[in-house]
């Protein structure tokens, strides 16, 4: 039987229903994290951006078509704007790769906005795995614009 999509009663509460549906690669419990709206972005590892619900549920059934993606969020860094939460992670992604399972390091970007229906998801933008964790560097000053 089907679990009731979990409370959003938080930015937390939505981010940890999203990832928990990205590792167990269930669409709806993921697209119930997602605001259903068409300003919504979403931007995957080398990917184009997507605009749009359908776009980005198209994008997420084609991401889990073979089943979850063990990412686990992790150096969490959250800026507060009101209806408005932005969530700065790193994710630690298990790859698949000849010589067995490996780690990408996924810089990510989750914008949460406050909804009729709860906090929601209205941005996730991630870069391309990087084989090293990254190091968190407090005002650091190499800017590429």
């Amino acid at each position: 039987m089907r679990q009731p999509p979990p409370p959003h009663g938080s930015p937390d509460d939505t981010e940890n229903a999203f990832y928990d549906a990205l590792n167990q690669g269930d669409i709806e419990r993921l697209m119930a994290c997602w605001a259903e709206e068409e300003d919504i972005v979403c931007v995957l590892p080398g990917g184009p951006r997507l605009v749009g619900y359908a776009a980005v549920r198209a994008a997420m059934e084609l991401l889990l078509a073979n089943g979850g993606v063990a990412a686990v969020p992790e150096q969490l860094h959250r800026l507060d704007a009101g209806s408005c939460r932005v969530h700065s992670v790193v994710e630690r992604v298990a790859v698949a790769g000849h010589d067995g399972t490996g780690v990408a390091w996924v810089l990510a970007t989750n914008v949460y906005a406050k909804t009729a229906r709860g906090w929601r998801m209205v941005v996730h933008h991630t870069s391309p795995g990087e084989a090293a964790e990254p190091a968190e560097r407090a005002g650091a000053r190499r800017l590429l614009h």
